[in-house]
C-alpha cells in the first residue's frame, strides 16, 4: 500500500508499465529519469513497455519538425528511435547500473510530413555488457518510415556513477 506523501521506488519496468496504464501513484519513482527532458521537449509519449521492449509515439508537424524540403527531419527520427531503444534497455537496468549507446545505424525508407509516428524497439541480442536493438518507425497509415539498429553498453559500478 502506498501511503500518501511517501515515495515508493519501483523497478524501471514496473514504473513504465504503470505510467502507460495511468496507474502511477503520487510518490512513485524509479532510479532513472522519466519522463526524460528530451522526450518532454519533443512531445514523445511512451505507449508500451515490456522487458527489453518499448514503443513511443510522436505527432509530427513539418512546421515544428521539418527540414529544408518540408519533410520531417531525419535527426528527429534518429532521436525517436534512440529514445525507444533507450527506454527498452532501461527496463533491464538495475539501480547500480547505467548504459550508453555506442552506435546507431539509420535506414530511411520514406518521407514523413504530418503523421502520428510509432517507434517500436526491441532487443535482438541481450548480452551482459553489449546488447543489440532494432527499432522500426511506422506512420499512422502502417507504412514503415525508418529502421534503426543500435548497440548499447551496460555500465556497472564506478563506470555507471554519474551517468
Amino acid at each position: 500500500m502506498n501511503i500518501p506523501g511517501t515515495t515508493r521506488r519501483l523497478p524501471v519496468l514496473e514504473y513504465l508499465r504503470r505510467h502507460v496504464s495511468g496507474s502511477l501513484s503520487p510518490g512513485d519513482t524509479t532510479h532513472m529519469r522519466y519522463p526524460t527532458a528530451i522526450s518532454e521537449l519533443l512531445g514523445f509519449r511512451i505507449v508500451a513497455a515490456g522487458e527489453a521492449m518499448a514503443t513511443i509515439e510522436l505527432e509530427t508537424d513539418p512546421r515544428l519538425h521539418g527540414n529544408q524540403q518540408g519533410t520531417v527531419h531525419g535527426g528527429l527520427l534518429c532521436e525517436l528511435a534512440d529514445a525507444a531503444i533507450g527506454t527498452a534497455h532501461s527496463t533491464l537496468i538495475g539501480e547500480d547500473e547505467s548504459f550508453a549507446s555506442i552506435d546507431l545505424k539509420a535506414v530511411f525508407l520514406r518521407p514523413v510530413w504530418q503523421s502520428r509516428l510509432r517507434a517500436h524497439a526491441w532487443a535482438e541480442h541481450r548480452g551482459r555488457t553489449l546488447s543489440h536493438y532494432r527499432c522500426e518507425i511506422m506512420r499512422e497509415d502502417g507504412k514503415a518510415v525508418a529502421r534503426m539498429d543500435s548497440t548499447l553498453m551496460t555500465l556497472r559500478g564506478s563506470d555507471a556513477k554519474g551517468r
